[in-house]
């Protein structure tokens, strides 16, 4: 049995996630965590809320609430809308927790005496209109790069080109949209990457195994222009982990907090502590050290991230530097499985535009199966990808509706006509199931292969090759016909076709959790991973009772796909 640790980039606090942030981190590891369990591996799945940082405060003050209490609300939210979507977090944390707040300070500390935080008097803008210093992140403007003209000061959403608030064309305040802004110095602390820069290109060499999207962004960090610089680690805020060196002051430092992309990939740490100190077992009660510090049991771990590929900089680097630069035995990332963007109807979904469909929106008009499975068979793994209410549609009814819902529907039904709600007897498998059998056995290994590589797309692909070679075999076999003639060797067929069922639930389940949990629960078995196709399709003995389940899928019409695009074309207030 082999230890994974999976974590997925935590989402920002600032309102409701949409499809594309779903899709681009949470989903996909969702997916993989879900098979490594079916196969018998222990899993740590963790995620959290990002909660410090401009994104908070300008939610809050927009709601016109205590940001604290605004995070706790949104936390609530976005935990109950991870579980609508069948997300199997193992905790779900909070990066304003107590034990991140005492680890990031602890690793700040760590780095300062390694020498590798230097203070800086730099020039930062204030707002006279505001009363206060504007980080980067509270300052918009028109991008120099590509000219989108709602650019932040830390880094362009339509480029990603990294920015300085000075480099925005037009600059303005998020908060109050003035444009009296000037200069004025003030201190920080920057964590010295740029001293880290071998060490961190060694690392990633040896990683021959990740995917180019992560390395090639890692590397164009590391080498273009002027190398991978020194990066800010505090602002001038009020909501945020208090600047200290371990658990004292840092002179010159009070009224600071730490840059959010500083604490918030600590919180990965933090949120294993979390889920101890909660006694959310099975395993919490050994400890979380044990899958965080090699010297304390994580040497066996694996260790999986997943994001969008906006986040792999920090991930790949940055975070880096604070677990490597403490001189600690903490537990470094095993593979970054990072994505594409995912694009809604001709544009981009987002998040602070408001554009595109998001999380509670979709599941008010649907079940999490319907978007579980197009988001993942879509998954924008090797380029951007798009979402488009006809393809929507079009697989939805396909994949779920004609192949794997109707074969369900079919031979539950015809068995009960023939035979009775019991796995016939009678008759004996021939030339036919052993072909499926075979065809069956390579395909699930292809399918293994894939998922074992995080090769999402090509395990959707065979998966619904799957369920198509079982449509195909009971097409062809015809037992509605054979009966009449022959109804031992309709009762063979029948019964192959029922325990593919089963089979495909096990399979399905990291796709399709509920859908597979009602296929098993139809069977009256447990839902399961089956490693023979063989083994699988003989299960069902003669006289095993079963169920004829609900329509497993629902087509979606032509009048609702309109209504739909119609209801999702403008923009979220």
């Amino acid at each position: 049995m082999a230890r994974i640790l999976i974590t997925s980039a935590i989402p920002y606090i600032n309102g409701i996630k949409h499809l594309g942030n779903l899709v681009g981190s949470q989903l996909p590891a969702d997916l993989f965590a879900r098979y490594k369990r079916a196969r018998g591996d222990e899993v740590l799945f963790l995620c959290a809320t990002d909660e410090h940082g401009t994104p908070a405060e300008l939610a809050a003050a927009k709601a016109g609430k205590p940001v604290a209490e605004y995070c706790a609300e949104m936390w609530a939210v976005q935990d109950a809308l991870g579980r609508g979507f069948r997300l199997s977090f193992d905790h779900f944390g909070r990066s304003s927790s107590p034990q991140n707040h005492r680890l990031t300070q602890h690793f700040a500390g760590r780095l300062a005496e390694a020498g590798l935080i230097r203070e800086v008097s730099e020039k930062q803008v204030y707002s006279n209109a505001d009363g206060r210093f504007l980080p980067d992140r509270y300052i918009e403007g028109t991008c120099p790069n590509c000219g989108y003209d709602k650019a932040r000061g830390d880094q362009c959403e339509n480029c990603t080109k990294q920015l300085d608030p000075t480099d925005l064309i037009n600059p303005r305040s998020a908060i109050s949209g003035a444009t009296d802004l000037e200069v004025r110095e003030t201190k920080h602390l920057y964590l010295r990457q740029s001293a880290m820069r071998d060490q961190l290109r060694a690392w990633i060499d040896s990683k021959s195994d990740w995917p180019i999207l992560t390395t090639s962004i890692a590397r164009k960090w590391l080498d273009d222009g002027d190398g991978l610089q020194d990066r800010g680690i505090t602002r001038d805020l009020d909501w945020g982990i208090p600047v200290k060196k371990g658990d004292q002051d840092w002179p010159g430092m009070e009224g600071k907090v730490f840059y959010v992309w500083f604490d918030a990939p600590i919180e990965y740490i933090a949120c294993a502590a979390e889920w101890v100190e909660a006694g959310k077992g099975p395993g919490s009660e050994k400890g979380w050290e044990r899958w965080w510090r090699t010297d304390k049991g994580a040497d066996d771990v694996r260790y999986v991230q997943f994001m969008g590929k906006d986040n792999v900089p920090f991930h790949t680097l940055s975070f880096p530097s604070t677990i490597l630069g403490s001189g600690e035995p903490w537990k470094l990332v095993d593979y970054i499985k990072s994505f594409n963007y995912l694009n809604y109807d001709g544009g981009q979904f987002s998040t602070s535009q408001g554009r595109g469909v998001f999380m509670d929106q979709a599941l008010e008009i649907l079940p999490a199966d319907y978007w579980r499975w197009w988001l993942l068979s879509h998954v924008p793994e090797t380029s951007d990808t798009e979402f488009t209410w006809e393809a929507f549609q079009q697989d939805v009814n396909k994949d779920l509706a004609d192949v794997l819902g109707n074969f369900v529907s079919r031979i539950t039904k015809f068995c009960r006509s023939k035979f009775g709600e019991t796995v016939p007897e009678g008759g004996t498998y021939g030339p036919q199931e052993e072909a499926l059998i075979a065809d069956l056995e390579t395909r699930l290994r292809r399918y293994e292969a894939h998922m074992d590589a995080i090769e999402i797309r090509k395990a959707a692909a065979e998966l619904r090759a799957i369920w198509v070679a079982g449509n195909e075999y009971l097409q062809s076999a015809g037992p509605w016909t054979v009966f009449k003639e022959d109804p031992d060797r309709a009762a063979a067929i029948t019964r192959l076709a029922l325990n593919l069922i089963p089979f495909y639930a096990g399979l399905s389940s990291p796709f399709i959790p509920d859908a597979a949990a009602t296929m098993a629960g139809a069977m009256g078995v447990d839902l399961a991973w089956h490693d023979s196709a063989e083994t699988a399709l003989g299960a069902l003995k003669p006289g095993h009772g079963f169920s004829v389940p609900d329509v497993l899928f629902a087509k979606i019409d032509d009048a609702t796909r309109e209504d739909w695009a119609a209801r999702f074309a403008g923009v979220r207030r």
